[in-house]
């Protein structure tokens, strides 16, 4: 079974990460590619821009934000492509940019693949 860990891309890659997936639609500022280390870069899997842009990461909406980002994981076809891609693996890292560690779309993605 397939352990899903998240965790901010600005923090280094370790061996552990196992297979490494960034979530943003928008490369994240600083990092380099190298930095990065990513096996994949789900950009279709990030929530939509309006979305993105109506949450602007005020932690007051974020209940809202998951709600919808959970609908939109829902309608996406590009999720089963890749759970299938990912369940391969032992663990897989959930990369995100934000800097707050609760309210992002790592930590929605996460609890969505739980269920």
């Amino acid at each position: 079974m397939t352990k899903f860990v998240v965790k901010r891309i600005y923090e280094p890659a370790e061996p552990s990460d196992g297979y490494r997936v960034l979530l943003d639609r928008l490369w994240p500022r600083g990092v380099s590619k190298e930095r990065a280390a990513l096996k994949d870069w789900a950009k279709d899997l990030a929530p939509s821009t309006d979305l993105r842009k109506w949450f602007n990461h005020v932690p007051a909406k974020f209940p809202e934000f998951s709600h919808k980002y959970q609908q939109e994981l829902a309608a996406n076809p590009a999720l089963p492509e890749a759970l299938e891609q990912w369940h391969k693996h032992a663990v897989v890292t959930l990369l995100y940019g934000a800097k707050d560690q609760t309210h992002n779309e790592a930590q929605v993605l996460k609890q969505y693949l739980s269920r």
